[in-house]
């Protein structure tokens, strides 16, 4: 039996590289206020359907009929549930509430390098303010989010535009906001598309492509202008680019948006995101009317940009060998002291140290060498000369006699198991 196509088996070595993003993610939405929340992983699908994700998202929904009849969803991103949560307690919390999630999501796509059908995702989002300082807010803590990993502005950059300066151009070639999403969503997709069926899809709206390039290249966006300021401010503005080629995909968006691209490599877009000021709104008919902004992050093409970065993979490596599977580990060499080696092991485990040993009688060389294995510094070695033990430190073999009664004193003082 093979795993569905874009789903993925997590191997230990494989989790622990999650675990490492996750980590990371954490730690910078923590250094900016933010707290954490969850939401269900299925939902109704009519909460995707409200006119706010999009026809894009509505086509990938993994969807069903529960047993109570209920038309249901795999949740495909985080921000309308965020969005219900919101609406339904807002008033308890004071504002701007600085919230963020890491948590799985499901699109049904077609899988390829750095997109997969399910996907670790870490979403950020502030909500209650509508000033380009929360913008900014935001968007910095996206970059100082990829600069955790090792990357610098040699290696990716975010990429800002405003739906704004793309709905005046509209109304100046005629078009109705009613078809706003629509024309977006064509514009969204244009570097991925053949001319010859760009044009095709714009031809109901009227507008040349010519037209449409010129203004790209225009990159005049005032708009932006505070928050490139601010970005300015914090020694931030290398890493942003304005952009009115990036519009985003879901239709929610009202505002601001943006991208981050690495610059190398053949990769999708690192993350996205934006403001969307009147989603609350509508999910709530009214009744919650807070602006927002956020972006999220997926962990596939974030791994793969790690693996073409030797700065980002070094940091990588050096987290994933600084946190051995196991920190000691006690060699049985006379069986007669198992039981004493099973309550030693016991006290020491109790006391938050990470510890193996065989679980049946083995040769002393063969638990040496499994001790290495896992990544062990210290072999504590159990033997006739109970009730005293002998401490190898296995990166240089030194040796120290103990008692075991001093064993847990010595190790908490001990500078090599701090890890």
């Amino acid at each position: 039996m093979k795993t569905l196509p874009g789903f993925r088996d997590l191997f230990p070595e494989d989790f622990a590289r999650r675990r490492y993003l996750s980590g990371l993610w954490r730690e910078a939405a923590g250094r900016y206020g933010f707290v954490e929340f969850d939401g269900p992983t299925l939902e109704s699908s009519e909460l995707y359907r409200k006119k706010n994700s999009g026809g894009e998202i509505l086509g990938q929904l993994y969807e069903f009929t529960d047993k109570g009849d209920r038309s249901v969803a795999l949740r495909p991103e985080v921000t309308p549930t965020l969005a219900r949560m919101v609406a339904a307690k807002h008033r308890e919390y004071p504002k701007p509430i600085r919230w963020f999630n890491v948590g799985t999501c499901f699109r049904y796509e077609r899988q390829q390098r750095g997109r997969l059908r399910e996907f670790l995702q870490f979403n950020c989002d502030l909500l209650g303010d509508a000033t380009p300082a929360a913008d900014a807010e935001v968007v910095a803590l996206l970059i100082d989010l990829l600069r955790s990993f090792g990357l610098g502005s040699e290696h990716f950059a975010i990429r800002l535009s405003d739906r704004s300066a793309w709905h005046d151009f509209l109304a100046l070639h005629g078009v109705e906001s009613a078809c706003a999403g629509e024309f977006l969503n064509i514009v969204d997709k244009m570097e991925k598309m053949p001319v010859e069926k760009t044009e095709e899809l714009l031809a109901p709206f009227g507008i040349p492509l010519a037209t449409i390039h010129q203004f790209i290249a225009s990159g005049r966006i005032p708009a932006l202008d505070p928050l490139l300021a601010d970005l300015e401010a914090r020694g931030l503005r290398e890493f942003v680019r304005p952009d009115l080629g990036v519009v985003r995909g879901l239709a929610y968006y009202t505002g601001v948006v943006f991208e981050a691209f690495a610059l190398q490599g053949n990769l999708r877009a690192i993350a996205g995101g934006g403001r969307y000021d009147r989603l609350l709104a509508d999910l709530s008919d009214g009744s919650a009317d807070l602006p927002a902004v956020g972006f999220g992050v997926g962990d596939a093409v974030l791994l793969e940009l790690i693996n073409e970065i030797p700065a980002a993979k070094s940091l990588e490596e050096k987290f994933l060998t600084s946190v051995p599977p196991v920190q000691i580990y006690l060699v049985i060499a006379d069986e007669k002291q198992r039981a004493k080696a099973l309550g030693l092991a016991q006290q020491l485990r109790g006391e938050g140290w990470r510890l193996a040993y065989p679980l049946g009688p083995e040769k002393v060389g063969k638990q040496f060498g499994t001790a290495e294995s896992l990544g062990a510094s210290h072999a504590v070695v159990i033997g006739s000369e109970w009730p005293s033990v002998t401490v190898k430190y296995l990166a240089d073999r030194m040796e120290q006699e103990l008692d075991h009664s001093a064993l847990a004193v010595w190790l908490a003082e001990s500078k090599a198991l701090t890890s």
